[in-house]
């Protein structure tokens, strides 16, 4: 009896190897895993060479494993012309590399926020629609279709393969659409906005399930399509690969070091932190406290660093690739992360979290209480949200912290319950739902 024929997954995405950063590391690490499930997968991605990727990270190309078809296209897109305009790179999310937008840039989100919807990178679409075409032209059959975003316009695909061959349909939206913290500095109309709440409405009521990264996402979802079956959206989190975790725990001995790695800005309100801080190295000047930072971190905050007199101890290091990334983290006392201080945060799970928690670190996370990131910092006992003006619990607990340091400079915790977050069960999850 021949064996069973494998399930097929086309995975649409925008960001994929050579791209770096956080977009990159959902949809990479299913297709590392899949194979282990009995599905095959096919990606259908940009061509890096035509790609406008705000960081790239050539190590990440090892971690696609061999035999994974991998089809790369053209694309058409305006950020050339954005980066003659106004002399400066692709804008991070949240546009968290640009400071202060001047009048040119203003008036480029608006142009971005009006005549690109859902966002500029929509001209790939067609580009992407033509490669799947051509598969399915050639006889090749698919169980499942997942599109992965941002950028959303790449659901708009996943959206034409619905209408016009049925194809089961898996949404995975890492984060929210029109509710995105930074979406009013897009400058909608009004027209431009309803199009683009109507993009999203599509995509939420068409596929055939969506995939959302934290709990509240999904509340946010429902609450503005009370009609959506609940059953369609999944709680899907991002996570953290075991394999990235080989190397052993190396936390200084000469120093507290608190590590922050990836995008920061004025945004996350941590200035009050850094006051306590201050005040805690001012009282303990037998414990250096050091901070470091590594990747985007806005003038601003850097602004605020300075103010705080900090920053004699605070290094900045630029974006390293993501193995890097995890050494860094590996070698930190505590960890440092925060939720942007915005409307509607309590959903937002950043995915350096899940590896926060592998490396076995106390995590110092300034944030709403009660919100989704404190509620699994608090299920896996490794720290809880510090409220942005609570100042004084941020005082106690760095105390505390120096307290403990005084005694062992390794303030690593013991091994805490994080194991269904690895990127293998996660993948595992996400293979119930295709078959589902």
């Amino acid at each position: 009896m021949p064996p069973p024929r494998p399930l097929r997954l086309l995975v649409i995405t925008y960001y994929w190897p050579p791209s770096g950063g956080a977009g990159v590391q959902r949809c990479l690490k299913f297709v590392k895993h899949l194979g282990h499930f009995g599905v095959e997968p096919t990606v259908i991605t940009v061509d890096p060479t035509q790609a406008t990727y705000p960081v790239r990270d050539q190590s990440l190309e090892a971690e696609v494993p061999a035999g994974v078809r991998v089809i790369r296209t053209a694309t058409s897109e305006p950020f050339e012309s954005y980066k003659k305009l106004t002399g400066r790179a692709v804008p991070y999310g949240g546009f968290a590399n640009e400071g202060k937008p001047g009048t040119v840039q203003k008036a480029l989100r608006f142009v971005r926020g009006n005549l690109f919807i859902p966002d500029p990178r929509r001209g790939w679409n067609r580009h992407a629609l033509a490669a799947v075409e051509k598969l399915l032209a050639a006889g090749e059959k698919f169980d499942a279709v997942l599109t992965s975003s941002p950028p959303h316009s790449t659901q708009l695909i996943g959206l034409e393969l619905k209408k016009r061959h049925g194809l089961r349909w898996l949404a995975d939206m890492r984060d929210p659409w029109t509710d995105i913290y930074y979406y009013k500095d897009l400058h909608h109309t009004p027209l431009a906005a309803w199009l683009d709440a109507r993009y999203e409405r599509q995509v939420l009521t068409q596929a055939d399930a969506v995939l959302v990264t934290s709990p509240e996402t999904k509340r946010l979802f429902l609450a503005k399509l009370p009609d959506l079956p609940s059953a369609k959206l999944h709680v899907l989190p991002n996570g953290y690969d075991e394999s990235d975790f080989q190397l052993p725990s190396r936390p200084p001995t000469d120093c507290l070091r608190i590590t922050h790695t990836g995008t920061i800005t004025e945004l996350y309100h941590i200035n009050r932190l850094l006051e306590a801080l201050a005040t805690c190295a001012t009282r303990h000047p037998d414990v250096p406290l050091r901070l470091r930072f590594v990747g985007q971190v806005s003038a601003e905050l850097r602004n605020q660093i300075e103010r705080a007199g900090l920053l004699p101890a605070t290094e900045f290091l630029a974006f390293v690739p993501h193995d890097e990334s995890v050494e860094h983290l590996l070698q930190a006392t505590a960890l440092l992360m925060a939720i942007p201080d915005v409307p509607r945060n309590f959903g937002i799970l950043p995915g350096k979290v899940f590896e926060y928690l592998a490396a076995n670190k106390p995590i110092l996370c300034v944030g709403p209480t009660g919100s989704d990131a404190d509620n699994l910092l608090q299920e896996c006992a490794a720290g809880h949200a510090l409220p942005y003006e609570d100042y004084a619990l941020m005082l106690e607990t760095l105390e505390t912290m120096v307290a403990q340091w005084r005694q062992s400079p390794n303030l690593d915790l013991p091994a805490i319950s994080h194991k269904r977050y690895s990127r293998q069960a996660l993948t595992g999850r996400l293979v119930e739902v295709i078959k589902s």
